[in-house]
């Protein structure tokens, strides 16, 4: 069974147990439990259930495992023969979470 889910703009297909990184959840801290309700598509074998634009009564819940930092990335700009170079970089912040149930209801 595995399901399509929005967290926060992004979608994600998860599985029961599958761990990943989403865009930074500040108002949760580590080991708490998060119920994702924006399902948008179940699937359970042969049973496909496409929401419009959610599957009614469908939800994921999760438990935050920790708050991370991604690579950096740096971001280089250069203008020949004007003597302009700026080089900055920033590192993204994710939180991981465990997907703990997969339910269609």
């Amino acid at each position: 069974m595995y399901a399509i889910v929005d967290i926060q703009g992004k979608q994600f297909k998860v599985h029961e147990k599958d761990t990943l990184f989403v865009p930074l959840m500040a108002q949760h801290s580590a080991d708490d439990s998060l119920t994702l309700g924006r399902v948008l598509l179940v699937a359970d074998g042969e049973d496909i259930r496409v929401g419009t634009p959610t599957v009614e009564d469908a939800t994921v819940s999760a438990t935050v495992l920790r708050h991370v930092r991604g690579d950096k990335v740096i971001v280089f700009k250069k203008k020949r023969r004007k003597r302009y170079r700026v080089k900055r970089g920033h590192r993204q912040q994710y939180t991981e979470i465990r997907i703990d149930s997969v339910s269609s209801a």
